[in-house]
């Protein structure tokens, strides 16, 4: 045994494996968090269920599972990457966890890489089950998968942005109440549920504009009526995702 086989050789691991060690404790947790797993994977699946097997709101022509698939799967979307992730980060905040972990040997950058896979393995998880459950109640989709993946991705940008800039500037309680009111509101007034075609033509107006509206429409628009690119949502999910981004990178308060 030569005499340097114990020699300690102290030093970070490699970036990339930091990464994926912190994504994975991330959506570990994320998963345990019982008021987290309500938000992403039960409510989603309740209101599918609920709203495609009984005659509760009019979806229009067609059946209602292909009109509430599109926006439960943008509800999941946002209920991951906007509100779950706002509380949790939120609350890492005011407990002192981020300022620790901002002082480890893993960057600011790449512990925010990893906030972001996370909530990707997850939205995966959330987008799989609802599929099955969405195809066991007689959903026929259509359209480009390709549209699909850009809209989750550019919705997962967005809401990604919105909640990091709202965890990073408002107090931990402050986060949990607004991000679970800004969740119902959006849930009612956003097109997941009801058509926005039933709002006032004024009110309608604003609404397509949000992250949510987008999302879900473009998701509908290709999924229901298979339309090839939404552009127009893809444009308006493009511009909040770098405002959100680019604010929440700006103002984000580690402390």
């Amino acid at each position: 045994m030569s005499a340097g086989t114990y020699t300690p050789n102290p030093g970070a691991a490699p970036v990339g494996r930091m990464i994926a060690a912190q994504a994975a404790f991330e959506t570990r947790m994320l998963l345990r968090n019982g008021e987290q797993l309500l938000l992403t994977v039960i409510i989603p699946s309740l209101l599918l269920v609920l709203f495609s097997t009984v005659d509760i709101i009019d979806t229009g022509a067609g059946k209602a599972v292909d009109f509430l698939t599109p926006g439960v799967l943008a509800l999941a979307v946002m209920s991951t990457a906007f509100t779950g992730q706002a509380i949790a980060t939120g609350f890492e905040r005011r407990y002192g966890v981020l300022k620790r972990l901002g002082a480890s040997p893993l960057p600011r950058w790449a512990l925010m890489t990893a906030k972001t896979l996370s909530v990707l393995v997850t939205e995966v998880l959330q987008i799989v089950l609802l599929t099955v459950i969405a195809f066991a109640l007689g959903w026929s989709p259509h359209g480009n998968p390709l549209a699909v993946l850009l809209l989750l991705v550019l919705g997962t940008a967005a809401f990604s942005g919105l909640g990091l800039l709202m965890a990073g500037t408002l107090r931990a309680e402050a986060t949990l109440a607004a991000a679970n009111l800004v969740f119902l509101l959006l849930l009612v007034g956003g097109g997941v549920i009801v058509p926005l075609d039933r709002f006032p033509d004024g009110v309608q107006s604003v609404l397509a504009l949000l992250p949510i509206s987008a999302l879900s429409d473009g998701l509908r628009d290709v999924l229901q009526h298979g339309a090839a690119m939404p552009w127009g949502d893809l444009g308006i999910l493009a511009a909040w995702a770098v405002l959100g981004l680019g604010a929440a990178a700006r103002l984000f308060r580690w402390e």
